[in-house]
């Protein structure tokens, strides 16, 4: 189906970071969310026979299907975030009332294909207008490549590298920004702590750092690093290289439990989970520092000793465990004994810290005292009120993005270990900033009463309001693959105005934000996720320096290609002031 449309070049009209299909008709073929219906996700179990990909490793998410059908109906994961499905063609269906053919040839009626059109040419004029706006500011930057702007960049970094955190960016980014921008020796603050990587750059470079943490397997390694940095002895640093090369854990016949939820139950090879509680009771036999560091070293391992592969909106399970559902089957390769992992984590850490100290890789010369850090613990809309005004001399961060990645289920084995119960993870899933389409619609005005003027920048955008109409329209029409998708967009630019307005206020007058984020791509619209929070940022008082974009745009799936071209998507960082 993706094919029929990719052939006809001229349906698609590209410009100014939109990719807009010109012919309506045509649109409908891109986004036919499935010859049976929209899907729908609940936080029930999925029945059995539900013939769908999604569900591998989160059996809460569901289709309204049943029978033959189902099966011939599978998903695959879309790197913007959509789940994208591949159906039969040739049949027509009913879709929340309206006919829709396989094909998708017919949909909604001509008053729908009118509204949708002249939607669509809204969201480009108004894309057009934004873009002519930030033009000045909108430069390419060669030194950004996606390694630094990313995880990867740590892999090479001692105590950086023990946990893939893969969502993060690198500590060389947080150098190069601090001193590139000459920020002076103050405080950093990261809304968005993750790991920590802005944290212990920016300590390590003499600056004080505050960080919002609101997922525990976040905090657990920002703890562990803490507890590090507060200083080990010889015999502590003796006791790991022993776990590390005599296994002790063998040699016990005592175990404990490993802790499960739902969408993690049958998680390991029945050999690693018998290891894995030997060497969970024996880790209780130690004391702190040692054992945080050896319940650290499980957390960091678990992907690769599991059936499970993180893949942005869910866990995807390995066929082996046998609780896959749908035509396609994954194989994640070669699945790492225990012992052979934790092993190797344990040197990897005692390495590390029995290397001479060393300065940071590029962009500092002289290694200055260490700064304080400080971490909160919960969502950053229920922190950043509390932080005093005028304190802080620069923010880095990065939000979550609007591409409907479910941490709290790609980190559900890491979440699992350290105790979060079933009510919990869905507490922590409703607190996030709003990038599921689970995510139910915040009181933000009932949160605080003073946010009253991001929500009235947010609600007055025109292009926002205008891709929010057009989502909630192929909504309507059963066009798009989840009906949550409209209401997750508006949430995250609302929440993300709050954000901002917070950040204006916490920092100094000359203070800079440095942000990293990306675009995103749904219903065939490439949303402009850089131009409108700098839009948001500007109204709220910034001055917006610069939207520094990346040279090598982010890619797209074969799905979004196949049906919109190969145009990337930018990811950026950008850098905002406060005016003095």
């Amino acid at each position: 189906m993706a094919g029929s449309v990719a052939n006809q070049g001229d349906s698609i009209r590209r410009s100014h970071g939109l990719t807009i299909c010109c012919n309506v008709e045509q649109l409908y073929m891109f986004e036919e969310p499935s010859i049976n219906g929209p899907r729908e996700v609940k936080d029930t179990p999925a029945p059995a026979g539900t013939g769908t990909a999604a569900m591998q490793a989160d059996e809460s998410m569901t289709l309204a299907q049943s029978g033959k059908e189902a099966a011939e109906v599978y998903f695959l994961p879309d790197i913007e975030g959509e789940v994208r499905p591949n159906a039969p063609t040739g049949r027509a269906k009913s879709v929340q009332g309206k006919t829709v053919t396989a094909d998708g040839a017919s949909c909604g009626g001509d008053k729908g294909r009118a509204e949708l059109g002249s939607l669509l040419n809204r969201i480009e004029q108004d894309g057009e207008n934004l873009e002519r706006q930030y033009r000045q500011v909108l430069r390419q930057d060669q030194t950004l490549t996606r390694k630094l702007v990313s995880f990867q960049a740590n892999k090479s970094r001692s105590i950086y590298r023990w946990y893939k955190y893969k969502e993060g960016f690198s500590a060389e980014l947080v150098e190069y920004f601090l001193t590139r921008y000459d920020i002076p020796k103050g405080r950093v603050l990261d809304p968005f702590a993750g790991s920590g990587t802005t944290l212990f750059a920016a300590t390590a470079l003499g600056f004080d750092a505050e960080g919002v943490e609101l997922l525990p397997i976040g905090q657990a390694i920002i703890d562990t690093k803490q507890r590090i940095d507060e200083g080990l002895t010889s015999n502590h640093l003796a006791i790991l290289a022993q776990w590390a090369n005599c296994s002790p854990w063998d040699r016990i016949i005592a175990s404990e439990p490993i802790p499960e939820l739902r969408i993690t139950r049958g998680a390991y090879p029945q050999d690693t989970a018998a290891e894995m509680s030997r060497y969970l009771a024996h880790v209780n036999n130690e004391s702190d520092p040692v054992r945080s560091i050896l319940r650290f070293a499980l957390l960091c391992i678990l992907e690769s000793i599991s059936y499970t592969r993180k893949d942005g909106q869910y866990l995807r399970w390995d066929h082996r465990a046998g609780r896959q559902r749908g035509l396609k089957q994954f194989d994640k390769g070669r699945i790492v004994p225990f012992k052979e992992a934790i092993q190797a984590k344990l040197r990897e850490i005692v390495s590390d810290l029995t290397l001479p100290a060393s300065q940071p890789d590029l962009f500092y010369e002289e290694e200055p005292d260490k700064g304080a850090i400080v971490l909160h613990r919960g969502s950053c809309l229920e922190i950043l009120p509390s932080v005093p005004a005028k304190s802080h001399d620069c923010i880095i961060t990065s939000p979550p993005y609007c591409n409907r990645y479910d941490y709290t289920r790609t980190y559900a084995l890491e979440l699992a270990l350290l105790g979060v119960t079933e009510k919990a993870l869905s507490e922590y899933r409703q607190s996030m900033l709003s990038c599921t389409v689970e995510n139910r619609a915040k009181d933000l005005i009932g949160m605080c009463d003073a946010w009253k003027l991001p929500i009235s920048c947010a609600e007055s955008h025109e292009l926002l309001s205008t891709i929010v109409a057009f989502l909630n329209l192929q909504g309507e029409l059963g066009l798009l693959n989840n009906s949550g998708i409209p209401r997750m967009i508006k949430g995250y630019f609302y929440e993300m105005a709050c954000v901002v307005y917070e950040c204006h206020r916490i920092l100094k007058p000359g203070g800079v934000l440095i942000m990293v984020n990306d675009n995103v791509r749904y219903a065939g619209v490439s949303i402009p996720v850089d131009l409108i929070l700098s839009d948001f940022a500007r109204t709220l008082g910034f001055a917006v320096e610069s939207i520094l974009v990346l040279p090598d745009g982010k890619g797209n799936s074969s799905q979004q290609m196949g049906a919109h071209g190969r145009d990337s998507l930018r990811k950026c960082v950008y850098v905002w002031r406060v005016l003095e």
